[in-house]
């Protein structure tokens, strides 16, 4: 006769826990932390080739946290692309700011432009662009103008001081930031593509000599 098993403990039912002892991230921060997570992301292989898996792993976290908090991959993309350029802008502000003149301020603004740690800007200003072009949606296209619309808004600031200053004379400031602004465009992607070879310092030179001419020392 085989001998009767013991009776089994009953097994204690989990304990939920309590919402107070769970350590968890506020939305808005769980948010930042993907964005920050796919800034290297796109600088490293660009807009295009990064996906929602990719941003999960760089940011520690599931695929679902990734999609529970982003509606799509172009909004986590869009978003890191602008965390990147507010930053770098705001670096190349602090510069302008702290020169002592208009006219070193923007020699301040090309030499920050163009360094060997830039390439990585540009690339990810043109997919910033290139996504714009391929998304219907009017609040990524108003974003993208009033991007534009600040930068631009920087430069004339910058040569309006130097007016002020007594360092220049112009009678026609918004023509030259204008020309500014797409001249270190095209150089920028010049620069990246090298057709024609283009290094950091003849980038440089090619930006001062514009503002040399169009900046006329005053009399």
């Amino acid at each position: 006769m085989t001998a009767a098993k013991p009776p089994q403990a009953a097994k204690s039912p989990r304990r939920a826990v309590a919402a107070a002892d769970r350590t968890r991230q506020p939305t808005e921060v769980r948010r930042r932390l993907i964005v920050e997570a796919a800034v290297p992301l796109i600088a490293e292989r660009g807009y295009a080739s990064v996906g929602v898996r990719d941003v999960a792993a760089a940011a520690g976290v599931s695929v679902g946290t990734v999609t529970y908090h982003f509606g799509s991959v172009q909004e986590i993309l869009s978003e890191a692309m602008v965390l990147h350029i507010e930053r770098y802008y705001a670096a190349l502000s602090e510069a302008a700011e702290h020169a002592t003149s208009g006219a070193e301020a923007l020699r301040l603004l090309v030499d920050a432009l163009f360094t060997e740690d830039t390439d990585r800007h540009w690339r990810m200003w043109f997919d910033y662009w290139n996504a714009g072009d391929q998304d219907p949606d009017q609040p990524f296209a108003r974003g993208q103008g009033q991007r534009y619309e600040a930068w631009h808004t920087q430069i004339r600031e910058l040569a309006e001081r130097g007016v002020a200053d007594g360092e220049f004379a112009s009678d026609d400031l918004h023509g030259f930031t204008v020309r500014f602004a797409a001249l270190a465009d095209g150089l920028a992607l010049q620069r990246l593509r090298q057709a024609p070879l283009l290094s950091t310092q003849d980038a440089r030179r090619h930006l001062n000599r514009l503002v040399e001419t169009e900046l006329r020392p005053r009399a």
